[in-house]
Protein backbone atom coordinates (compact mmCIF):
# COMPACT_ATOMS: atom_id res chain seq x y z
CA UNK A 1 0.00 0.00 0.00
CA UNK A 2 1.33 3.43 -1.00
CA UNK A 3 0.29 5.17 2.20
CA UNK A 4 1.67 8.56 1.22
CA UNK A 5 -0.29 8.79 -2.01
CA UNK A 6 -3.37 7.53 -0.19
CA UNK A 7 -3.05 10.20 2.51
CA UNK A 8 -2.48 12.92 -0.08
CA UNK A 9 -5.63 11.84 -1.91
CA UNK A 10 -7.69 11.74 1.29
CA UNK A 11 -6.49 15.21 2.29
CA UNK A 12 -7.36 16.62 -1.14
CA UNK A 13 -10.82 15.03 -1.00
CA UNK A 14 -11.75 16.53 2.37
CA UNK A 15 -10.03 19.91 1.94
CA UNK A 16 -13.36 21.73 1.35
CA UNK A 17 -14.55 20.56 4.79
CA UNK A 18 -11.54 21.83 6.72
CA UNK A 19 -12.62 24.88 8.70
CA UNK A 20 -16.29 23.86 8.81
CA UNK A 21 -17.99 23.05 12.07
CA UNK A 22 -17.38 24.86 15.35
CA UNK A 23 -14.26 24.87 17.49
CA UNK A 24 -15.02 23.82 21.09
CA UNK A 25 -15.29 26.92 23.26
CA UNK A 26 -16.72 25.64 26.55
CA UNK A 27 -13.10 25.10 27.57
CA UNK A 28 -11.62 28.56 26.87
CA UNK A 29 -8.14 27.21 26.15
CA UNK A 30 -9.58 25.30 23.17
CA UNK A 31 -11.39 28.28 21.70
CA UNK A 32 -8.27 29.84 20.15
CA UNK A 33 -7.24 26.84 18.02
CA UNK A 34 -6.99 27.58 14.29
CA UNK A 35 -10.07 25.97 12.68
CA UNK A 36 -8.18 25.58 9.39
CA UNK A 37 -5.76 23.04 10.87
CA UNK A 38 -5.69 19.52 9.45
CA UNK A 39 -3.33 16.59 9.95
CA UNK A 40 -3.52 12.83 9.49
CA UNK A 41 -1.10 10.02 10.30
CA UNK A 42 -1.00 6.26 9.79
CA UNK A 43 1.15 3.95 11.94
CA UNK A 44 1.29 0.39 10.67
CA UNK A 45 1.88 -2.70 12.78
CA UNK A 46 5.37 -3.14 11.33
CA UNK A 47 6.58 0.27 12.55
CA UNK A 48 6.05 2.41 9.46
CA UNK A 49 4.59 5.90 9.94
CA UNK A 50 3.25 8.25 7.27
CA UNK A 51 1.46 11.57 7.46
CA UNK A 52 -0.05 14.53 5.66
CA UNK A 53 -0.76 18.12 6.62
CA UNK A 54 -0.01 19.15 10.21
CA UNK A 55 0.51 15.57 11.33
CA UNK A 56 3.43 16.48 13.59
CA UNK A 57 1.77 19.45 15.30
CA UNK A 58 0.70 18.86 18.88
CA UNK A 59 -2.98 19.33 19.75
CA UNK A 60 -5.09 18.71 22.84
CA UNK A 61 -6.08 15.03 22.74
CA UNK A 62 -8.94 15.47 25.22
CA UNK A 63 -11.12 12.32 25.28
CA UNK A 64 -8.77 10.28 23.10
CA UNK A 65 -6.76 9.88 26.31
CA UNK A 66 -9.61 7.76 27.70
CA UNK A 67 -8.57 4.88 25.45
CA UNK A 68 -5.07 4.81 26.93
CA UNK A 69 -6.18 5.13 30.56
CA UNK A 70 -8.71 2.34 29.98
CA UNK A 71 -5.99 0.10 28.53
CA UNK A 72 -3.67 0.80 31.45
CA UNK A 73 -6.39 0.07 33.97
CA UNK A 74 -7.42 -3.19 32.31
CA UNK A 75 -3.79 -4.26 32.11
CA UNK A 76 -3.40 -3.87 35.88
CA UNK A 77 -6.84 -4.81 37.14
CA UNK A 78 -8.23 -7.40 34.73
CA UNK A 79 -12.01 -7.43 34.75
CA UNK A 80 -12.64 -5.76 38.12
CA UNK A 81 -13.28 -2.44 36.41
CA UNK A 82 -16.39 -3.74 34.67
CA UNK A 83 -18.19 -4.01 38.01
CA UNK A 84 -18.15 -0.20 38.18
CA UNK A 85 -18.85 0.84 34.59
CA UNK A 86 -20.96 -0.61 31.78
CA UNK A 87 -20.26 -1.31 28.13
CA UNK A 88 -23.38 0.08 26.44
CA UNK A 89 -23.80 3.18 24.25
CA UNK A 90 -25.29 6.06 26.18
CA UNK A 91 -27.39 7.79 23.52
CA UNK A 92 -26.90 11.00 25.50
CA UNK A 93 -24.31 13.81 25.50
CA UNK A 94 -20.89 12.80 26.81
CA UNK A 95 -21.31 14.87 30.00
CA UNK A 96 -24.93 13.99 30.76
CA UNK A 97 -26.14 13.41 34.32
CA UNK A 98 -29.47 11.90 33.30
CA UNK A 99 -28.60 8.21 33.06
CA UNK A 100 -26.46 8.22 36.20
CA UNK A 101 -29.49 9.00 38.33
CA UNK A 102 -31.60 6.30 36.69
CA UNK A 103 -28.82 3.73 36.92
CA UNK A 104 -27.60 4.25 40.48
CA UNK A 105 -24.34 6.01 39.71
CA UNK A 106 -22.97 3.40 37.28
CA UNK A 107 -21.93 5.00 33.96
CA UNK A 108 -23.00 3.40 30.70
CA UNK A 109 -19.47 3.02 29.31
CA UNK A 110 -15.85 4.05 30.01
CA UNK A 111 -15.60 6.51 27.10
CA UNK A 112 -18.15 9.08 28.26
CA UNK A 113 -17.03 11.51 30.95
CA UNK A 114 -18.65 9.73 33.88
CA UNK A 115 -17.19 6.40 32.84
CA UNK A 116 -13.76 7.89 32.28
CA UNK A 117 -13.86 9.36 35.78
CA UNK A 118 -14.48 5.85 37.14
CA UNK A 119 -11.54 4.54 35.09
CA UNK A 120 -9.34 7.36 36.40
CA UNK A 121 -10.42 6.57 39.94
CA UNK A 122 -9.37 2.94 39.48
CA UNK A 123 -6.05 3.97 37.94
CA UNK A 124 -5.36 6.34 40.84
CA UNK A 125 -5.85 3.39 43.17
CA UNK A 126 -3.61 1.16 41.08
CA UNK A 127 -0.83 3.56 40.12
CA UNK A 128 -1.05 6.43 42.60
CA UNK A 129 -0.05 9.10 40.10
CA UNK A 130 -2.53 8.13 37.38
CA UNK A 131 -1.80 10.99 34.96
CA UNK A 132 1.94 10.59 35.54
CA UNK A 133 1.75 6.85 34.79
CA UNK A 134 -0.19 7.59 31.61
CA UNK A 135 2.38 10.16 30.52
CA UNK A 136 5.22 7.72 31.19
CA UNK A 137 3.49 5.04 29.12
CA UNK A 138 2.94 7.35 26.15
CA UNK A 139 6.53 8.58 26.23
CA UNK A 140 7.85 5.05 26.41
CA UNK A 141 5.66 3.64 23.65
CA UNK A 142 6.31 6.50 21.22
CA UNK A 143 9.95 7.09 22.15
CA UNK A 144 9.10 10.81 22.35
CA UNK A 145 10.08 12.06 25.78
CA UNK A 146 8.87 15.60 25.12
CA UNK A 147 5.19 14.60 25.21
CA UNK A 148 3.73 16.71 27.99
CA UNK A 149 0.59 17.88 29.73
CA UNK A 150 -0.46 21.37 28.67
CA UNK A 151 -0.63 23.06 32.05
CA UNK A 152 -2.66 26.01 30.76
CA UNK A 153 -5.19 23.60 29.28
CA UNK A 154 -5.38 21.64 32.54
CA UNK A 155 -5.99 24.85 34.48
CA UNK A 156 -8.70 25.89 32.01
CA UNK A 157 -10.34 22.46 32.32
CA UNK A 158 -10.31 22.68 36.10
CA UNK A 159 -11.69 26.22 36.15
CA UNK A 160 -14.61 25.21 33.94
CA UNK A 161 -15.11 21.64 35.14
CA UNK A 162 -18.26 22.03 37.21
CA UNK A 163 -20.21 19.44 35.21
CA UNK A 164 -17.45 16.85 35.62
CA UNK A 165 -17.27 17.66 39.33
CA UNK A 166 -21.03 17.08 39.54
CA UNK A 167 -20.68 13.71 37.83
CA UNK A 168 -17.88 12.70 40.20
CA UNK A 169 -19.71 13.75 43.38
CA UNK A 170 -22.87 12.02 42.21
CA UNK A 171 -21.04 8.74 41.59
CA UNK A 172 -19.19 9.00 44.89
CA UNK A 173 -22.55 9.39 46.66
CA UNK A 174 -23.38 5.93 45.31
CA UNK A 175 -20.02 4.54 46.38
CA UNK A 176 -18.74 4.26 42.81
CA UNK A 177 -15.65 6.41 43.35
CA UNK A 178 -13.13 5.25 45.92
CA UNK A 179 -10.74 8.20 45.95
CA UNK A 180 -11.49 11.82 46.94
CA UNK A 181 -13.26 13.71 44.16
CA UNK A 182 -10.62 16.49 43.93
CA UNK A 183 -7.90 13.87 43.39
CA UNK A 184 -9.83 12.09 40.65
CA UNK A 185 -10.66 15.37 38.92
CA UNK A 186 -7.06 16.55 39.01
CA UNK A 187 -5.81 13.43 37.23
CA UNK A 188 -8.74 13.41 34.81
CA UNK A 189 -8.18 17.02 33.76
CA UNK A 190 -4.46 16.42 33.38
CA UNK A 191 -4.90 13.37 31.17
CA UNK A 192 -7.37 15.23 28.92
CA UNK A 193 -4.83 18.05 28.61
CA UNK A 194 -2.13 15.91 27.02
CA UNK A 195 -0.65 17.58 23.95
CA UNK A 196 0.30 15.10 21.22
CA UNK A 197 0.58 15.03 17.45
CA UNK A 198 -1.31 12.75 15.07
CA UNK A 199 1.92 10.81 14.61
CA UNK A 200 2.38 10.29 18.35
CA UNK A 201 -1.24 9.28 18.99
CA UNK A 202 -1.23 6.79 16.11
CA UNK A 203 2.08 5.23 17.16
CA UNK A 204 1.08 5.02 20.83
CA UNK A 205 -2.14 3.18 19.95
CA UNK A 206 -0.72 0.52 17.65
CA UNK A 207 -0.98 -2.06 20.45
CA UNK A 208 -4.72 -2.07 19.70
CA UNK A 209 -4.00 -3.12 16.11
CA UNK A 210 -1.59 -5.81 17.40
CA UNK A 211 -4.13 -7.42 19.74
CA UNK A 212 -2.56 -5.91 22.86
CA UNK A 213 1.12 -6.29 22.02
CA UNK A 214 3.44 -3.30 22.53
CA UNK A 215 6.01 -2.14 19.98
CA UNK A 216 8.84 -4.01 21.75
CA UNK A 217 6.93 -7.29 21.73
CA UNK A 218 5.82 -7.19 25.36
CA UNK A 219 2.12 -7.65 25.98
CA UNK A 220 0.08 -4.84 27.57
CA UNK A 221 -3.29 -6.53 27.13
CA UNK A 222 -4.56 -10.01 26.46
CA UNK A 223 -6.15 -10.52 23.05
CA UNK A 224 -9.53 -10.52 24.77
CA UNK A 225 -8.87 -7.21 26.53
CA UNK A 226 -7.72 -5.59 23.28
CA UNK A 227 -10.88 -6.90 21.61
CA UNK A 228 -12.98 -5.43 24.42
CA UNK A 229 -11.46 -1.97 24.02
CA UNK A 230 -11.88 -2.00 20.25
CA UNK A 231 -15.49 -3.12 20.65
CA UNK A 232 -16.28 -0.34 23.10
CA UNK A 233 -14.60 2.18 20.79
CA UNK A 234 -16.81 1.04 17.91
CA UNK A 235 -20.06 1.28 19.87
CA UNK A 236 -19.30 4.17 22.22
CA UNK A 237 -16.22 6.06 21.01
CA UNK A 238 -17.78 8.94 19.10
CA UNK A 239 -20.26 10.17 21.71
CA UNK A 240 -23.93 9.81 20.74
CA UNK A 241 -23.05 9.62 17.05
CA UNK A 242 -21.37 6.22 17.35
CA UNK A 243 -23.98 4.41 15.27
CA UNK A 244 -23.73 6.85 12.38
CA UNK A 245 -19.92 6.82 12.60
CA UNK A 246 -19.82 3.01 12.48
CA UNK A 247 -22.18 3.12 9.49
CA UNK A 248 -19.98 5.63 7.62
CA UNK A 249 -16.50 4.49 8.62
CA UNK A 250 -16.72 0.93 9.95
CA UNK A 251 -13.78 1.21 12.38
CA UNK A 252 -13.31 1.33 16.16
CA UNK A 253 -12.60 4.97 16.94
CA UNK A 254 -12.35 7.52 19.74
CA UNK A 255 -12.84 11.22 19.21
CA UNK A 256 -12.02 14.23 21.35
CA UNK A 257 -13.37 17.77 21.40
CA UNK A 258 -9.88 19.01 20.57
CA UNK A 259 -10.70 17.82 17.04
CA UNK A 260 -8.77 14.54 17.04
CA UNK A 261 -10.04 11.08 16.13
CA UNK A 262 -8.11 7.85 16.71
CA UNK A 263 -9.17 4.83 14.62
CA UNK A 264 -7.97 1.21 14.65
CA UNK A 265 -7.75 -1.31 11.81
CA UNK A 266 -6.86 -4.60 13.56
CA UNK A 267 -3.81 -6.39 12.16
CA UNK A 268 -3.03 -3.43 9.87
CA UNK A 269 -2.59 0.01 11.40
CA UNK A 270 -3.88 2.84 13.52
CA UNK A 271 -4.90 6.24 12.18
CA UNK A 272 -5.11 9.62 13.88
CA UNK A 273 -6.69 12.61 12.17
CA UNK A 274 -7.01 16.12 13.57
CA UNK A 275 -9.16 19.04 12.47
CA UNK A 276 -10.68 21.27 15.18
CA UNK A 277 -14.07 22.10 13.63
CA UNK A 278 -16.70 19.95 15.36
CA UNK A 279 -20.22 18.83 14.51
CA UNK A 280 -23.08 19.10 16.98
CA UNK A 281 -22.10 15.79 18.66
CA UNK A 282 -18.53 16.96 19.27
CA UNK A 283 -16.78 15.03 16.50
CA UNK A 284 -14.40 16.56 13.96
CA UNK A 285 -16.26 17.26 10.71
CA UNK A 286 -13.24 16.96 8.42
CA UNK A 287 -11.73 14.18 10.55
CA UNK A 288 -14.78 11.93 10.29
CA UNK A 289 -14.99 12.64 6.56
CA UNK A 290 -11.30 11.77 6.12
CA UNK A 291 -11.78 8.40 7.79
CA UNK A 292 -14.88 7.78 5.67
CA UNK A 293 -12.89 8.54 2.49
CA UNK A 294 -9.97 6.42 3.73
CA UNK A 295 -12.08 3.30 4.28
CA UNK A 296 -13.89 3.84 0.99
CA UNK A 297 -10.64 4.16 -0.96
CA UNK A 298 -8.96 1.17 0.69
CA UNK A 299 -11.92 -1.09 1.35
CA UNK A 300 -10.51 -1.58 4.84
CA UNK A 301 -12.93 -1.86 7.74
CA UNK A 302 -13.73 -4.46 10.36
CA UNK A 303 -16.75 -5.61 8.32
Amino acid sequence: MDYQTLLDNVAAEVAPLVGTGTVADYIPALAGVDPMSFGMAIADVDGGVHGVGQWRQAFSVQSISKVFSLAMTLSRDGQTLWKSVGREPSGNPFNSLVQLERENGVPRNPLINAGALVVTDHLVGLAGDASGALLDFLRSETGVHTIAIDQDMAASEAAHGDRNASLAHFMRSYGNLRNPVPTVLEHYFRQCSLAMSCEEVAVAATFLARHGELRDGRRLLTRSEAKQINAVMLTCGTYDAAGDFAYRVGLPAKSGVGGGILAVIPRRCTICVWSPGLDIQGNSVAGAAALDVFTTMTGWSIF
